[in-house]
């Protein structure tokens, strides 16, 4: 076999005085495709930044063959240098590369390359690291969640795209569908090593337990070849004086390997329980003939259903569709154009949004978790002690004080879910749940959501995930359309030959009409006149997202204030204040967030991102 393009030998480093990686191993031969997993801050992304030479560790050998190229992902990319997101690709491509490939990556990635760095947000960040890492076709790519921020017709085009280039692979992701279609090495960091398989994703678990009912197995035998050899110090024949002390040094040997095997357990499970409340009626939601538009822009057309209890409802489509806005309506947060919505009897509803917007910055982790102030959290009708709750949910008693800001992606999704499941429910609206979240919480989530007894509302772009938990299907179909489809991903597939499709780009649109009218297409009717965003819609757009996040901060305070059961009895008069000053937020709020998505929405018409 040719030697590796690189290869990590024996590496250490160690954050904070506590080891992360102990001897962890890595290497990519030509043409590989690997999967790095591993829980949460087990040393995934460290490990990829040592193979990209980013971070230099404490102890071990990196080789890398000479003449090689290397594009590495980042989480979290770095623009500023840069005035043009095109500048930022090109910058990435040496000489010799095929320089059209920024433009084209660019654009089927939702961007004209035209925009600042210092105006786009986080996820347009991320797509233009994308499109760098890919322009020049490396020998090895190394990408660190690679589907954050994508939508499903993005994903799909993103796999697409990496089965066509040559370039070894390694990939960190927590989308099980993109790992099992493009990987077929596994590298499990796990407690500092690197374990390697050759049978691909898609028999991962199945060999991690065996690994681990394995490790069982042999510290159970350890620990009865303990009880034996203690049980003949005690009782044996005391004369073999010399003979004892040696079964003594080896009896303490047995107990030190002992320690060892169990301070290096797996790391705990989280342990997920929704607090269920009473039970709903039947009907959940009955929404009839519904319709919203926005600036003449049909978001929903004309669209009926019936969520009945117990079910479990996936609604998928492209950036921009309107699937916020449908679960707005069906929820009763946003007031229909035309058609009715009726919600059933006794609901009692839990949301968990994307974007973590609930969380203040200002809080710590303990704070978090128990806005009321004391030690104990209210998980349905028991209390639990914070630090306890805490470890449900792998937080270590010492960052309880943490403030949140130094979470990590994946602690933060950790704490929304438990903030979330400790609310009594029967109905929970789940918005991109999966995202940050390591493959062992996915399954534990997946898990709870199958044994939660009341309704599921759930906003994926995880494939996998919507294939097993969901029973009905939401698309949209485009310009207002909506479909129900039974089953989840896999199954609309089946039914509709296709999955979810980009939405048009104007600018594609654009060439598509001007190259057939240099090809002679004299039925292609001329553009029609558009109005540009004026500058106050401009500032607007820029200006409402902060706005919006200090609204929400408003309401949360003003909920927190009202959920103390002694206020009204106590003080009426403040209580009756703060509820207006609560319905007053939330009118302002849904007016704010309404004038934004009308506004994006023009925005992505008008091609102007």
């Amino acid at each position: 076999m040719a030697p590796p393009l690189l290869h990590l030998q024996d590496i250490h480093l160690a954050i904070g005085g506590q080891a992360l990686l102990s001897g962890a191993e890595l290497a990519v031969h030509e043409g590989d495709s690997i999967a790095l997993v591993g829980r949460n801050g087990s040393g995934k992304s460290t490990l990829l930044k040592i193979a990209a030479a980013r971070v230099e560790p404490d102890r071990g050998e990196r080789f890398f063959q000479p003449g090689t190229t290397l594009r590495y992902l980042p989480q979290e990319p770095d623009l500023s240098a840069y005035k043009t997101v095109l500048d930022y690709v090109e910058d990435g491509l040496a000489p010799g590369d095929e320089h059209y490939r920024a433009q084209y990556l660019l654009d089927e990635l939702g961007l004209t390359g035209s925009e600042n760095p210092a105006n786009i947000s986080g996820g347009e960040s991320r797509r233009a690291a994308l499109a760098r890492a890919l322009a020049p076709q490396p020998d090895i790519l190394l990408l660190d969640e690679p589907t954050n921020h994508l939508d499903l017709p993005a994903i799909e085009w993103l796999e697409n795209e990496l089965r066509q280039i040559r370039s070894a692979k390694v990939i960190i992701s927590h989308d099980r569908r993109f790992l099992e279609n493009l990987t077929r090495n596994v590298v499990w960091i796990d407690r500092g090593t690197a374990r390697r398989s050759s049978r691909g994703f898609a028999h991962f678990e199945a060999w991690r337990d065996d690994v681990f009912e394995q490790e069982k197995v042999e510290e159970q035998k350890l620990k009865q070849k303990i009880l034996a050899e203690e049980d003949w110090i005690r009782y044996g024949v005391t004369a073999r004086r010399k003979r004892n002390v040696r079964r003594l040094g080896e009896l303490g040997e047995l107990r030190s390997k002992k320690r060892d095997m169990a301070q290096n357990r797996p790391q705990g499970d989280v342990k997920l329980n929704a607090s269920e409340g009473e039970s709903s009626g039947k009907s959940v939601i009955k929404a009839k003939e519904i319709s919203k538009s926005f600036s003449d822009q049909p978001i929903i057309k004309s669209f009926s259903t019936e969520i009945l209890r117990g079910d479990r409802v996936g609604i998928v489509g492209p950036n921009g569709s309107g699937k916020s806005t449908l679960i707005n309506l069906l929820t009763g947060l946003l007031e229909p154009d035309a058609g009715t919505v009726k919600l059933g009897t006794n609901l009692q509803m839990v949301t968990l949004d994307q974007k973590r917007e609930s969380l203040n910055p200002d809080w710590t982790l303990k704070e978090a978790l128990t806005p009321h102030g004391g030690d104990m959290v209210q998980v349905g009708d028991s209390s639990r002690h914070v630090v306890g709750y805490m470890k449900d949910f792998l937080f270590r008693p010492e960052q309880a004080r943490s403030p949140i800001t130094v979470l990590s992606g994946g602690e933060r999704g950790r704490l929304m879910l438990a903030r979330a499941l400790a609310q009594p429910s029967n109905f929970l609206v789940l918005d991109e749940p999966t995202n940050d979240l390591d493959l062992e919480t996915l399954d534990l989530l997946q898990e709870m959501i199958t044994d939660y007894s009341g309704t599921v509302l759930l906003v994926s772009h995880d494939r996998d995930f919507l294939d097993r938990i969901c029973n009905a299907t939401f698309y949209a179909e485009g310009d207002g359309h909506w479909t129900e489809y039974a089953g989840g991903y896999s199954d609309l597939i089946a039914q509709r030959g296709s999955g979810v499709q980009a939405r048009k780009s104007p600018k594609k649109d654009k060439d598509r009409a001007a190259k057939s009218a240099l090809e002679g297409d004299t039925e292609t009717s001329a553009p029609k006149q558009r109005k540009a965003l004026t500058f106050k819609d401009k500032h607007l757009l820029e200006t409402l997202p902060a706005k919006m996040e200090e609204i929400e901060s408003k309401i949360a305070r003003l909920r927190a204030r009202l959920e103390d059961p002694d206020l009204f009895s106590k003080d009426p008069e403040t209580f009756n204040k703060a509820a207006k000053a609560l319905e007053a937020q939330e009118d302002l709020l849904a007016k704010a967030e309404e004038k934004w998505l009308e506004l994006e929405i023009l925005q992505e018409e008008l091609g102007e991102q």
